[in-house]
């Protein structure tokens, strides 16, 4: 009869057979030493054979060892296959969702967790360029300002609300004391530029594309955050387009904010994977196209 094997022992080995090194593998298991000593020798005496020796530049598989790294891999991989199957089969109870920047999905969320009080409801704040937050799995559906700083294709994106756009100016502006300004009025000025965002994104909120087939100018300074956007048309070195609604900006004095005409608007969605299987994630989107609407 063959011995039943403990998959922490395997994953024990596994760490100990990609290093080489029993102190590394140590390491990065957070366990000491001598106690992976003891590990790997409990997982040699189950399969009676030996598995790692020592060596004066640190260890080395024998035979048998080589011969069981592959089945040892496949088998960790088959184990967590197997939990992410039986998860996925499984009545879903939790949703985590994400909402960006300054918008609110308070109403949206509240009414989830009324019709589903066993539900576990979790929510986290994202700013726009963490929405790849989504894709990895870490937020099951996400409210956020579109277009999207990240790839749209396997997603499933809904539109709760659209925005009107304004430009943003320093009080010291030529824009500030007018009513409103076109389009063509902002493509002389030039823009906050900000890093580690989609081409798609960057286009919408520098007005591209221009009659001139060319890009919007970029002032000298470049917005790693929001904040950091604000401080740079509060100095006077750049403009910024943004959402009418957006509330950050009300907190500066010393900065306007001037209608843009001639500018599609902001859409506010709410988006999640297409190949979506968790029930709570449709029910989200049901509450949000309900309750988050535009304040009028």
């Amino acid at each position: 009869m063959l011995p039943d094997l403990d998959l922490r022992l395997v994953r024990y080995f596994l760490a100990v057979a990609e290093q080489l090194n029993f102190a590394r593998a140590a390491e990065e298991l957070r366990v000491a030493q001598p106690s992976l000593s003891r590990q790997i020798q409990r997982l040699e005496n189950v399969l009676g054979v030996r598995l790692l020796e020592r060596t004066s530049q640190g260890s080395r598989l024998t035979a048998a060892g080589a011969a069981f790294l592959p089945r040892a891999q496949q088998l960790v991989h088959s184990a967590e296959q197997a939990v992410l199957t039986a998860r996925a089969a499984a009545p879903a109870r939790t949703i985590t969702i994400g909402y960006a920047d300054d918008l609110v999905i308070t109403p949206a969320v509240r009414d989830l967790r009324n019709r589903h009080p066993g539900a576990h409801v979790r929510t986290r704040h994202l700013s726009s360029r963490d929405a790849g937050a989504l894709l990895d799995r870490q937020v099951d559906a996400l409210v956020i300002r579109a277009p999207l700083p990240i790839p749209a294709d396997d997603l499933a994106v809904t539109t709760l609300y659209t925005e009107p756009l304004v430009v943003l100016t320093s009080t010291a502006h030529r824009f500030a004391g007018k009513e409103s300004v076109d389009a063509t009025d902002v493509w002389s000025e030039p823009l906050v530029g900000c890093t580690g965002m989609s081409k798609d994104w960057i286009g919408f909120w520098r007005l591209e594309p221009r009659e001139d087939g060319g890009p919007a100018p970029v002032g000298p300074i470049l917005a790693d955050t929001y904040a950091d956007k604000l401080e740079a048309v509060a100095e006077g070195s750049a403009i910024a387009v943004v959402p009418a609604d957006d509330r950050r900006f009300t907190l500066r004095p010393d900065l306007v904010a001037v209608p843009v005409d001639g500018a599609g608007p902001s859409r506010v969605v709410v988006a999640s994977r297409a190949e979506e299987t968790n029930p709570l994630v449709a029910e989200f989107v049901s509450s949000a196209e309900n309750l988050l609407v535009r304040e009028s």
